[in-house]
Protein backbone atom coordinates (compact mmCIF):
# COMPACT_ATOMS: atom_id res chain seq x y z
CA UNK A 1 0.00 0.00 0.00
CA UNK A 2 1.42 3.52 -0.84
CA UNK A 3 1.31 6.08 1.51
CA UNK A 4 0.22 9.24 0.86
CA UNK A 5 2.01 12.35 1.97
CA UNK A 6 -0.18 15.09 0.94
CA UNK A 7 -3.70 15.39 -0.08
CA UNK A 8 -5.23 18.46 -2.23
CA UNK A 9 -8.97 19.48 -1.34
CA UNK A 10 -10.55 22.35 -2.54
CA UNK A 11 -7.63 24.38 -4.07
CA UNK A 12 -5.95 23.51 -0.39
CA UNK A 13 -2.68 21.20 0.49
CA UNK A 14 -3.10 19.28 3.39
CA UNK A 15 0.25 17.45 4.24
CA UNK A 16 0.33 14.28 6.73
CA UNK A 17 2.41 16.12 8.79
CA UNK A 18 0.02 18.97 9.52
CA UNK A 19 2.52 21.75 8.08
CA UNK A 20 1.17 23.95 5.77
CA UNK A 21 4.74 24.94 4.20
CA UNK A 22 3.35 23.35 0.57
CA UNK A 23 0.20 25.12 0.76
CA UNK A 24 2.15 28.25 1.21
CA UNK A 25 4.58 27.60 -1.48
CA UNK A 26 1.89 26.65 -3.60
CA UNK A 27 -0.20 29.84 -2.91
CA UNK A 28 3.13 31.95 -3.33
CA UNK A 29 4.41 30.56 -6.68
CA UNK A 30 0.79 31.77 -7.87
CA UNK A 31 0.42 34.92 -7.23
CA UNK A 32 3.94 35.18 -8.30
CA UNK A 33 2.71 33.97 -11.77
CA UNK A 34 -0.04 36.61 -12.02
CA UNK A 35 2.41 39.38 -10.45
CA UNK A 36 4.69 38.28 -14.03
CA UNK A 37 1.57 38.30 -15.74
CA UNK A 38 0.88 41.79 -14.60
CA UNK A 39 4.50 43.16 -14.94
CA UNK A 40 4.66 42.02 -18.92
CA UNK A 41 1.18 42.68 -19.62
CA UNK A 42 0.14 45.95 -18.78
CA UNK A 43 2.61 49.38 -19.46
CA UNK A 44 0.33 51.44 -17.05
CA UNK A 45 1.66 50.71 -13.69
CA UNK A 46 0.44 54.07 -11.75
CA UNK A 47 -0.67 53.07 -8.00
CA UNK A 48 -4.18 53.13 -9.12
CA UNK A 49 -3.47 50.57 -12.04
CA UNK A 50 -0.97 48.19 -9.62
CA UNK A 51 -3.23 48.40 -6.80
CA UNK A 52 -6.73 47.97 -8.79
CA UNK A 53 -5.19 44.73 -10.48
CA UNK A 54 -3.48 43.49 -7.06
CA UNK A 55 -6.87 43.60 -5.23
CA UNK A 56 -8.60 41.86 -8.21
CA UNK A 57 -5.86 39.30 -9.29
CA UNK A 58 -3.52 38.36 -7.23
CA UNK A 59 -4.88 39.08 -3.39
CA UNK A 60 -7.69 36.07 -3.89
CA UNK A 61 -5.22 33.86 -4.18
CA UNK A 62 -3.23 35.38 -0.76
CA UNK A 63 -6.91 35.19 0.95
CA UNK A 64 -8.52 31.94 0.26
CA UNK A 65 -8.17 30.19 2.84
CA UNK A 66 -7.32 32.76 5.17
CA UNK A 67 -7.97 31.07 8.35
CA UNK A 68 -4.98 28.76 7.75
CA UNK A 69 -2.60 31.16 8.87
CA UNK A 70 1.30 30.74 8.82
CA UNK A 71 2.78 30.40 11.96
CA UNK A 72 6.86 29.81 10.38
CA UNK A 73 8.34 32.53 10.13
CA UNK A 74 9.86 31.27 6.59
CA UNK A 75 6.03 31.12 5.63
CA UNK A 76 5.51 34.50 6.44
CA UNK A 77 8.52 35.72 4.63
CA UNK A 78 7.14 34.11 1.84
CA UNK A 79 4.21 35.90 1.73
CA UNK A 80 5.94 39.35 2.17
CA UNK A 81 7.61 38.56 -1.01
CA UNK A 82 5.01 38.83 -3.18
CA UNK A 83 3.33 42.29 -1.33
CA UNK A 84 7.11 43.43 -2.03
CA UNK A 85 7.66 42.23 -4.93
CA UNK A 86 3.84 44.07 -5.60
CA UNK A 87 4.86 47.76 -4.52
CA UNK A 88 7.57 47.32 -6.63
CA UNK A 89 5.78 47.30 -9.93
CA UNK A 90 4.55 50.82 -8.99
CA UNK A 91 6.04 53.48 -10.80
CA UNK A 92 8.07 55.72 -8.67
CA UNK A 93 8.04 52.85 -5.47
CA UNK A 94 10.79 50.71 -7.09
CA UNK A 95 13.70 52.34 -5.07
CA UNK A 96 11.61 52.24 -1.87
CA UNK A 97 11.64 50.38 1.37
CA UNK A 98 9.30 48.11 1.77
CA UNK A 99 8.54 49.20 5.05
CA UNK A 100 7.85 52.69 3.92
Amino acid sequence: MNKVTQERDLGVIASDDLKWCKQCNDVVSKTNRMLGLIKSNFVDRSQETVMSLYKSLVRPHLEYCGQICPHYMKDIKLIEGVQRRATKLVYGMEKLHYGD
